[in-house]
């Protein structure tokens, strides 16, 4: 265990606002605040592994924030110029999209949790059969059939919700952010159709 830091944790906070806001260098923060470089760097730039929240990562949300400021500011614009009435409209219309992308998500998430039960059934069923003469247990293999084949219709939602989605899902594995999700869903029968 390291030597605890002779720096408070709001002064470590504003070590690194003045060397990442104000662009202060490290060795006048080390001169002011009495401290070593070595340890103001590796507590600004530390391994990897250790803190994924480095200097870039923090400027690249400060960006997005300025991105998202202008955008809402464009949107406010706009709709402050429609009549009253379209304002109420575009509001509610708003809300039930957001409701919308709401319950696709969670019919996604049950309809998944659906998907592993029905497999689950469905693999207890193969279990018994028997691997020397199937057909004795052909009861058993129409159920297996039957519980999979509803199990693949359970997963038509999640995975179609996850090909809209890919390249967000893609950033996300990378440790991204997405700026949007994309809620298509394409709604498919068992059978197919």
């Amino acid at each position: 265990m390291g030597r605890k830091s002779s720096l408070t944790d709001d002064q470590w906070i504003e070590v690194e606002r003045r060397h990442l806001v104000d662009g202060i260098s490290i060795n006048a923060l080390a001169q002011e605040f009495g401290v070593n470089e070595s340890s103001i760097r590796r507590k600004l730039k530390p391994n990897k592994a250790e803190a994924p929240n480095t200097k870039k990562d923090l400027r690249v949300i400060a960006e997005k924030m300025v991105q998202a400021d202008a955008t809402n500011k464009h949107i406010a614009e706009l709709f402050g110029a429609l009549p009253q009435g379209q304002q109420r409209i575009v509001s509610e219309l708003a809300r039930k999209l957001s409701n919308v992308s709401e319950h696709a998500a969670s019919a996604a998430e049950f309809s998944a949790a659906s998907m592993h039960r029905l497999s689950m059934l469905a693999n207890q069923q193969l279990e018994l059969v028997d691997d020397v003469d199937p057909l004795k247990s052909i009861k058993r293999l129409q159920v297996a059939a039957l519980l999979q084949g509803h199990a693949n219709a359970a997963s038509s939602i999640p995975m179609n919700l996850l090909r809209a989605n890919k390249e967000a899902i893609d950033d996300m594995n990378k440790g991204n952010v997405p700026e949007t999700m994309n809620w298509q869903i394409e709604f498919v029968s068992p059978d197919g159709n």
